[in-house]
């Protein structure tokens, strides 16, 4: 269990604190949006929930085998996660931030491939994560698009 909380701390509060020092700011507010954006508020409620997902799965993962396929792809989907913020909110490059998207759902996608027919449960916490980052991508495209 001391493993568990430990995943779920360091990915919830690693998240959070990224979060925290890359705020979207009046430069995001000035941006041309699409009629699709979430208020504000469900971005926060949305991600703690998958990082506490994303936690779980990867604490499974670990304990199974700690560095295998699964786990490297794992920590490849997570620094891809944590690249994205910076990129977008900090540094403002939108194109980048969506190629890192796309990259992100791909490696969401790998891990579900890898972990279905080792840990269906792993699998399945990735799907919502594989889901609202297709959507991500989608309002990132949008936003890059209008702007």
């Amino acid at each position: 269990m001391v493993q568990l909380l430990v995943f779920v701390v360091g990915v919830v509060g690693i998240g959070w604190l990224i979060g925290a020092t890359n705020l979207p700011g009046a430069w995001y507010a000035s941006l041309a949006k699409p009629g699709f954006v979430p208020p504000n508020w469900a971005f926060p409620v949305a991600w703690t929930i998958l990082y506490i997902m994303i936690a779980v799965a990867g604490w499974r993962t670990f304990r199974r085998d700690p560095s295998g396929k699964a786990m490297l792809v794992w920590f490849a989907q997570l620094a891809l996660n944590f690249a994205w913020s910076p990129v977008m909110f900090t540094m403002h490059q939108i194109g980048a931030a969506l190629v890192i998207l796309v990259g992100l759902f791909m490696t969401i996608v790998a891990y579900i491939v890898i972990e279905t027919s080792r840990d269906k449960l792993a699998a399945a916490l990735f799907v919502p994560y594989a889901a609202w980052v297709a959507f991500a991508g989608t309002l990132n495209a949008a936003i890059w698009r209008l702007n």
